[in-house]
């Protein structure tokens, strides 16, 4: 069962609520670098989840047409085969979509679950992110009323951002200011727009200072504590305890401190690019830098076959990243949590 179910994708988020863990979600744009987030998850024995932005489904997609779609199913179908030869279980997850986008990328991927449920099979993907940050609450909440009875019947899991997240993502990017911070009436809204799970189960992206891509610890005021205030705030009004399943996003740069006040305040989900991005690509440019004369036929050399050859130095990348996602298991107290 490497790709999960619906049930066991709900049972991993009520386990990593449950236990005060969250699963690192690493973004892949690659056959290659699937294999080092599989590979890192199976080495740490923890499960995880894989997801896809819309910039990675764009580059999964060919330069020739840059389809998203295409993209992002040829990779979950890859998946679907690949990952069986590893023993741990990965969720199927699309990241950052706004507005504009969504008719060219979770809506049909939506359709494509539909179809595949309505066969008798599981859905292609296990959750879906709408990201509505650049809108209104209004608007972004009746968005994701729409999307969540769509995923709900699909069998699929909502995860929506309410308030922005600093930083750039894929071309969505906001400002480092106070509107970081989600507030106890936004959080309140989302209930009553979105419901407490009778509607469907959904991820809530909540901003606590987060910032996408790179910066160092201090840059940004993370504040996790909030997360603790949401709950506490809505379970104040509907009666139930830690009504959220959290998602950290613009996790790069955080310290191993506000990681563990956020895992246990509720968040299950960590998303992880930059710093993978960095794993992956390190070893490949010290291989360069160290062969640049086989990799090169400088002054009328033939160069070294082997060394440019991208088995090569690919092998080295997906070692760098897979150890990244081992770490990032440590980090999220994942380690040694898969599923038996």
């Amino acid at each position: 069962m490497p790709i999960a179910t619906p049930e066991v994708y709900n049972e991993m988020l009520d386990r990593a609520k449950a236990g005060k863990f969250a699963y690192p979600a690493i973004n892949v744009t690659s056959s290659q670098t699937l294999h080092a987030a599989l590979r890192g998850f199976a080495e740490a024995e923890s499960d995880g989840i894989i997801q896809i932005s819309t910039g990675g489904a764009e580059f999964l997609g060919g330069q020739h047409s840059k389809d998203m779609v295409t993209g992002a199913v040829a990779l979950a179908e890859f998946a679907h085969i690949v990952a069986k030869k590893y023993d741990i279980t990965v969720a199927l997850h699309t990241d950052h979509c706004p507005k504009d986008k969504l008719d060219g990328y979770v809506r049909p991927l939506l359709a494509v679950s539909e179809e595949r449920v309505a066969r008798g099979e599981n859905p292609l993907f296990q959750s879906h992110m709408w990201d509505g940050s650049a809108e209104t609450l209004a608007d972004n909440l009746s968005i994701a009323q729409e999307l969540l009875e769509r995923a709900r019947a699909a069998k699929i899991i909502l995860e929506v951002e309410i308030t922005p997240t600093g930083g750039e993502e894929d071309g969505v990017s906001h400002e480092i200011n106070d509107s970081l911070y989600t507030t106890v009436d936004d959080a309140i809204r989302t209930v009553e727009a979105l419901g407490l799970g009778e509607k469907g189960r959904y991820l809530l992206a909540a901003s606590f200072g987060n910032v996408h891509g790179v910066y160092k610890p201090g840059n940004v005021v993370l504040r996790p504590d909030l997360l603790k205030e949401l709950n506490e705030g809505v379970a104040a009004k509907y009666g139930k305890a830690s009504p959220f399943d959290f998602v950290f996003h613009g996790g790069s740069g955080s310290s191993e401190e506000e990681i563990a006040v956020a895992l246990d305040n509720g968040v299950v989900k960590m998303n992880i690019d930059t710093d993978t991005q960095y794993a992956f690509t390190r070893p490949v440019a010290a291989h360069m830098f160290q062969n640049y004369d086989g990799v090169l036929k400088v002054d009328g050399e033939v160069g070294s076959k082997k060394t440019y050859d991208p088995r090569t130095w690919g092998k080295l990348a997906e070692a760098g990243m897979a150890a990244r996602v081992t770490e990032a298991c440590a980090n999220l107290r994942s380690t040694g949590t898969k599923i038996k």
